[in-house]
């Protein structure tokens, strides 16, 4: 506010002289003229311009990657390695001025672990509106490419819209939920703009995000959780490196998902492969404590303990982990609080 009327008032001062000689209509229409063109000259500085509206790349890459960081570390429980694999790759690839490829993350687990939540805190460090911003793309398999007779009608509209948006933000962002219900082929259609090429018709894709959501693989993430628990090894010891490559063969090979031998994992063309383990009891309760806690009310532990012994567990002899993670909690919460 201190720039805009520092600007009104230099843009003033030669209509504060004496003015005898001009009528008092013109006087008017000058001054209005003259605060018009201040203001005109401010709005198109482009950090102000940016404030009042939404702007691609609006947020410096460094606060970007500061922000979700931060995010991450007090909203997402159980997922060190979801938490520094996304964390370094978001922020390398902002980082990177000569990037040569998107950034392709897919990432993987059981309904309730994160997935959607991460997805969404991502979004918000890049815009400031996240899911909502114009510059964020968000595609629902079943709701978005139901029919598997309009695959290639799909594929032209999926081909278009992404195009489209990219030739305005070079950064935008777009996500895909339900990968493994999407029809196997359809994601294929976006190859050549995850691939390495400079200019493709005039447009580079070089600096857009493309996040895949899936449940294929889980089952792998499940069963490497688990050696490690009945091995006596901590969950924090398990490495990307454990997972990885038995992840991305196995949903390169699951015929019940959209990435079912598809040439985005043939050519190398997803940088990671994010695994999201299975939530054990512990988790579970801190989900509560955080949905309690922001939504105003003061932590009952009764009531906190009760919620979590009523979620069910698996596998069905040593009851670790939660078969739908924190899922559930929202609504649970509503049964036991007047809210």
């Amino acid at each position: 506010m201190k720039l805009l009327r520092a600007a009104l008032g230099l843009a003033l001062l030669p209509l504060l002289r004496p003015a005898s000689a001009v009528e008092p209509i013109s006087l008017g229409l000058a001054i209005a003229g003259a605060a018009a063109s201040a203001l005109t000259g401010i709005i198109s500085y482009p950090r102000l311009y940016c404030y009042f509206r939404e702007c691609c790349l609006q947020r410096h890459d460094q606060r970007a990657a500061a922000g979700l960081q931060e995010s991450l570390d007090r909203k997402l429980f159980g997922q060190h390695l979801v938490n520094k694999v996304v964390v370094k790759a978001v922020r390398g690839f902002l980082n990177n001025t000569k990037a040569k490829k998107p950034l392709a993350l897919s990432l993987h687990g059981w309904t309730g672990t994160g997935k959607n939540f991460v997805s969404k805190i991502v979004a918000e460090s890049i815009y400031k509106r996240g899911l909502h911003s114009k510059y964020v793309h968000q595609f629902v398999a079943t709701l978005h490419f139901p029919h598997a007779h309009s695959i290639n009608l799909y594929k032209d509209q999926l081909q278009s819209w992404i195009r489209g948006n990219v030739s305005i933000c070079p950064r935008s962002l777009f996500i895909f939920d339900e990968m493994d219900k999407m029809h196997a082929g359809l994601i294929d259609s976006i190859k050549p703009f995850l691939d390495y090429y400079e200019l493709l018709d005039g447009v580079s894709y070089r600096q857009a995000i493309f996040i895949f959501l899936s449940n294929a693989g889980a089952e792998k993430i499940t069963e490497v959780a688990l050696d490690f628990w009945r091995n006596g090894r901590a969950r924090e010891d398990i490495q990307l490196t454990d997972i990885q490559n038995a992840l991305s063969v196995s949903v390169f090979n699951n015929k019940n998902s959209g990435f079912w031998h598809s040439t985005l994992i043939d050519r190398n063309l997803i940088d990671y492969f994010v695994p999201f383990l299975p939530l054990e009891y512990k988790h579970v309760k801190m989900c509560v404590r955080v949905e309690i806690e922001s939504r105003g009310y003061t932590v009952d532990e009764d009531i906190l303990s009760r919620i979590a012994d009523e979620m069910t567990y698996f596998p069905r002899e040593e009851r670790i982990y939660s078969d739908k993670g924190c899922k559930t909690v929202d609504s649970k919460l509503d049964y036991y609080y007047d809210f």
